[in-house]
């Protein structure tokens, strides 16, 4: 039996999704962009400022499931352009400090026009 996870501290999902399915002790949370979760907006214009953004959304997803980044186990983060990877993992590493497991690739565009995604799963506390 899995949970959906829903939280007003994060963005509202913008398409036929949920924030994020508890099933068994994992947690999966579904891709989170810059967006502002009070007005909807996309936030910052630089890869620095998007990233902390995303972070936040995530963290306030898996506490919403009953988890945090430091229980995340592997990430999967989207960016739009290669050339923001060193800049991007400088913002990454503050939040995702048990170093989990993961996979980063350039796509070619992503909702919104945001620079970066991320999605997690995360065990749960």
């Amino acid at each position: 039996m899995s949970t959906k996870i829903q939280t007003s501290k994060a963005p509202a999902a913008i398409g036929p999704y949920s924030q994020a399915i508890v099933t068994g002790n994992l947690i999966f949370t579904s891709g989170q962009i810059p967006l502002d979760p009070d007005t909807g907006l996309l936030t910052g214009t630089t890869i620095t400022e998007q990233t902390h953004q995303v972070c936040k959304n995530l963290e306030a997803v898996l506490s919403a499931a009953g988890s945090s980044l430091q229980h995340a186990v592997k990430t999967v983060c989207f960016l739009s352009d290669m050339a923001d990877f060193a800049q991007f993992n400088e913002v990454y590493a503050r939040y995702f400090t048990e170093k989990p497991a993961r996979s980063c690739v350039a796509v070619k565009v992503l909702p919104k026009g945001a620079l970066v995604e991320v999605e997690v799963i995360a065990e749960k506390e």
